[in-house]
């Protein structure tokens, strides 16, 4: 199980949406759109799966700190 992540487009940092998913099952799910808060520009950013990708969930967390 790992965390679902995003880059946002404006720092390039890898974040966090905050959703857990194993990364086959991730990888065989139909397109769909989110938005999630970005803590590193302060601002909504939307995004499609295909964007998105499952990362270990200690590595994830790494992402947030800073």
């Amino acid at each position: 199980m790992g965390i679902v992540m995003i880059k946002c487009p404006k720092t390039g940092r890898a974040m966090s949406t905050g959703i857990q998913a194993d990364r086959e099952s991730f990888n065989t799910t139909p397109v769909f759109y989110s938005t999630t808060f970005c803590r590193f520009c302060q601002t909504e950013h939307d995004w499609f799966a295909r964007d998105a990708w499952v990362a270990d969930a200690p590595h994830a967390q790494l992402d947030q700190v800073g």
